[in-house]
């Protein structure tokens, strides 16, 4: 599915990638972890063609990215920060995206279980944090691609909200998908991720279950297996 080789890249003189090796195979949920400015966002971007490496190889799909755009019409994506057109409304930007992906999309059915039916007339300026971040939700899982990408997904969720996503995330993985997903949220990646990939100064230091985490670092929590790992300097 995704295959990264000896990838680099830098901002001026800060080195945000050092050489990362990762593979990612077919199916399941990869929790792309680490501390502020280790260049988990850096290598989601690099995937989408949105960054430019300085040097190495990503493939996706089971072919080179080099020069290519076509491959991320395969991808769905959730940003970080979602910066819609405060101008339209959003049901103009549902519809506006819906036209430009040119794919079948499931977007009734997610703004009922996200109850966004009251916000439809309603432009993007006037929505609170929460209500912006379950329209990037839906915008997300509303066309049916084998690879998702969601970068803090959990973002000013309500508790209930916060539920559906999981349960939202839960059913694409069933559906034999695969989905990169960072988070600050300990609690919420233990609770849906497969698979730990955790970053530290522009490389990998720990690939693997959560339960590989926890025997590496020697830890039976979770929470203190993650602060661990800067101590466990050899890759998985």
């Amino acid at each position: 599915m995704i295959g990264i080789t000896d990838l680099h890249k830098k901002y001026g003189k800060n080195k945000v990638l050092t050489g990362v090796d990762l593979d990612i195979t077919n199916g399941g949920i990869y929790a792309i972890l680490g501390p502020n400015g280790s260049g988990k966002t850096t290598l989601i971007k690099s995937v989408l063609g949105m960054v430019i490496p300085d040097a190495g190889d990503i493939s996706v799909f089971d072919s080179s990215i080099k020069g290519k755009w076509k491959y991320r019409k395969e991808i769905n994506y959730l940003p970080q920060i979602a910066n819609f057109p405060n101008n339209l409304s959003v049901k103009e930007l549902i519809q506006m995206i819906i036209d430009l992906r040119q794919k079948p999309s499931e977007e009734e059915q997610l703004i009922s279980l996200l109850e966004l039916e009251p916000f439809l007339d309603k432009k993007l300026s006037t929505l609170s944090g929460g209500t912006k971040q379950k329209v990037n939700i839906v915008m997300a899982f509303m066309f049916d691609s084998p690879l998702m990408i969601l970068d803090e997904p959990t973002t000013g969720l309500d508790p209930a909200s916060l539920i559906q996503l999981k349960e939202l995330i839960q059913k694409e993985k069933s559906k034999g998908k695969t989905l990169l997903i960072t988070s600050h949220i300990m609690q919420f990646v233990e609770e849906v991720a497969d698979e730990i990939v955790y970053l530290l100064e522009g490389n990998i230091y720990f690939q693997g279950s959560i339960k590989e985490l926890k025997e590496k670092t020697k830890e039976k929590d979770f929470e203190h297996a993650i602060a661990a790992i800067a101590n466990y300097k050899t890759h998985a």
